[in-house]
């Protein structure tokens, strides 16, 4: 017997398909509406079609386009991003599962692709729900950027995998907070230093970030894997934090990724 289950979002009280969710994630991957219609297999106006759609049922853009193609609003990431939770909740069979938030995702999935894992999947969110993946026993390892987390995960193994540096990007007393990385480390050295200042705006877009015009942190990795360059406020080894993987068991995968992401020297 054949099972399979498929999840569909209800945004502002209306029904967004699973092959509008799917749309909307392809657009996402491939950084292009034209490319995201040729993986489904569809013609570009039903592309177009469908992330109105959303859009209808979110009440605003979800996309971003440019001349070098599209990329998703915070609303967007939003949605995105629970349609990816739920889609891996929905499978009823999984392979090797590493999770990891964007300043990681880079480097984990060059590490996957050379020790060639089969079946093996990376999921790309936050610290607080990477360690929820592993409570829900629906992945193997998660990469954390905050190591303050780690308190909240004290029933996993744990092996330091590197550290990362922060940028402080000074524009003034107003923050917008990226979703990503060591961020409590961040605001507790501006803590630590009697600054007074107030976080404004949380996006889970780094663009969003960057053109923001509010003063911000952001992992130094993340930048360099980029290669944008930003004038920080502070020497980014002031900021300076550990990555640490957290797992239930040590596999034969688990010891190979830990083994080969140490060696890249974080």
């Amino acid at each position: 017997m054949d099972i399979s289950v498929e999840s569909s979002q209800v945004i502002n009280g209306r029904k967004v398909s699973v092959r509008q969710l799917e749309a909307l994630l392809a657009v996402q991957e491939e950084g292009s509406q034209t490319a995201a219609a040729r993986r489904l297999g569809i013609s570009v106006p039903v592309v177009h079609k469908y992330i109105r759609a959303v859009e209808e049922a979110v009440g605003a853009p979800v996309l971003r386009t440019t001349p070098a193609g599209s990329s998703l609003t915070e609303e967007g990431e939003r949605v995105a991003a629970l349609a990816r939770s739920m889609g891996h909740r929905c499978e009823t069979e999984r392979g090797f599962t590493v999770c990891c938030s964007p300043v990681t995702e880079d480097l984990t999935m060059s590490v996957l692709s050379s020790l060639k894992i089969q079946g093996a999947n990376i999921v790309v969110s936050d610290d607080e729900y990477n360690i929820r993946m592993m409570r829900e026993d629906r992945a193997d390892i998660a990469i954390i950027d905050d190591p303050l987390y780690l308190f909240d995960a004290e029933e996993f193994e744990m092996e330091e995998i590197g550290y990362m540096g922060m940028v402080l990007v000074d524009n003034g007393p107003s923050f917008i907070r990226y979703k990503y990385g060591a961020q409590r480390v961040a605001f507790m050295y501006l803590d630590s230093e009697d600054r007074q200042y107030t976080i404004d705006s949380e996006t889970f877009s780094l663009p969003e970030l960057l053109g923001s015009n509010k003063s911000f942190f952001v992992d130094e990795f993340l930048l360099t894997r980029r290669n944008i360059r930003l004038k920080s406020a502070v020497d980014p080894m002031m900021l300076r934090h550990a990555i640490t993987a957290i797992y239930r068991k040590e596999t034969r995968n688990v010891s190979r990724l830990i083994k080969a992401l140490i060696a890249r020297n974080l």
